[in-house]
């Protein structure tokens, strides 16, 4: 397992992130994606802390509050020390009617100050921590100025309850004007990203990854396999094996086509390293420069571990070659303008490197 500094600070995460958005299974949406009670997330948590991954992601949202309930638990359970591991949560949507450490209305949402406040002291309770090591707004609210937002997360940090703060699903100009605003008033910035990105599914290309090289943020990915349609269980004419998750949550939206002409080439490399399809989806983020950790989730022990060997998949010149020409994003504007008006200054930096 190998560890990356996160954005621009001197924490270190693994290069994978164990996800919790299997556990609980409450609420019907939640239960489709996972119903893992205690016994069983105790295995897990364990299992990758064994493993060597450090860093475990979860969401307020996540099964109505229960995901972080189970997560704090089995910490406390298997006895893991809190310097061992780095704990990231989300806060934005309500958290349901049935969650005892939240009220419900129409400020139990978003990124508004209020939320924020509350929410940060609700999921310190239910993870039974202290503090929480990344602190994430999970989308973007368009009913509370980005300054308040940013305001709320500076304020978090320098009262102890979060180290460092993060965001989610937001577009590249959203971010950079958080940036912007942290800069000016001296507040605690945005150090990480945690975004959409698979070999199907490569839009943040566009305007995100050259955002996030620019100004040194982390970039943690969710649902690496695209919801399981990457994990080689499905077939073109829409047949999956029974329990797949896209069977009843067919999220997040993947071009079929495009999906599964990648799936032909990873079959491929798969079947010659002799390992799976979902470790080579798995093994082409690690590949990618910009990436800090992959998340992933599971059911069972054995998804776990075919996740965790995709750390010791190797991808040649020649197959990542061959994945890049399959998936290739169509031609779109600017970015076909900036690469043709810029590839002259390109090339004296490559001849200036190397003298």
């Amino acid at each position: 397992m190998r560890y990356s500094k996160l954005g621009n600070t001197g924490l270190f995460v693994s290069e994978l992130c164990l996800g919790t958005m299997t556990f609980g299974g409450d609420g019907d949406m939640w239960r489709q994606i996972g119903d893992l009670q205690q016994a069983d997330a105790d295995k897990l948590v364990g299992r990758a802390l064994d493993a060597g991954i450090n860093f475990i992601d979860t969401a307020d949202v996540y099964s109505q509050g229960q995901s972080e309930v189970i997560t704090g638990q089995a910490l406390k359970n298997l006895g893991v020390a809190r310097d061992d591991v780095v704990v990231a949560t989300k806060v934005f949507g309500p958290t349901g009617t049935d969650d005892p450490y939240r009220s419900t209305g129409v400020n139990n949402r978003g990124a508004s100050r209020y939320h924020i406040m509350e929410g940060v002291k609700a999921s310190l309770k239910r993870l039974q921590l202290d503090h929480i090591d990344l602190y994430q707004i999970h989308g973007f609210d368009p009913a509370t100025p980005i300054e308040e937002t940013v305001r709320a997360l500076h304020t978090l940090v320098e009262h102890g309850h979060v180290r460092y703060v993060g965001v989610s699903n937001w577009a590249a100009w959203q971010i950079m004007k958080a940036l912007g605003i942290a800069q000016r008033n001296g507040w605690h910035r945005f150090e990480s990203l945690q975004a959409y990105y698979t070999v199907a599914g490569r839009d943040l290309e566009r305007e995100l990854i050259p955002m996030l090289e620019s100004e040194d943020l982390g970039l943690m990915v969710w649902s690496p396999l695209a919801g399981g349609l990457l994990s080689g269980k499905y077939s073109r004419d829409g047949e999956a094996q029974a329990g797949n998750r896209r069977t009843t949550f067919d999220f997040p939206p993947v071009d079929r086509e495009r999906g599964f002409d990648c799936i032909d080439t990873m079959r491929e490399i798969a079947d010659a390293k002799g390992v799976s399809v979902a470790q080579i989806a798995l093994a082409w983020l690690l590949h990618q420069p910009r990436v800090t950790s992959v998340i992933v989730g599971a059911k069972r022990l054995d998804q776990l571990d075919d996740n965790i060997a995709s750390t010791q998949v190797t991808l040649s010149d020649d197959e990542l070659a061959r994945l890049d020409q399959v998936s290739a994003l169509p031609a779109e504007y600017p970015g076909w303008m900036l690469e043709r008006q810029g590839d002259y200054r390109r090339e004296q930096l490559r001849q200036a490197h190397k003298r």
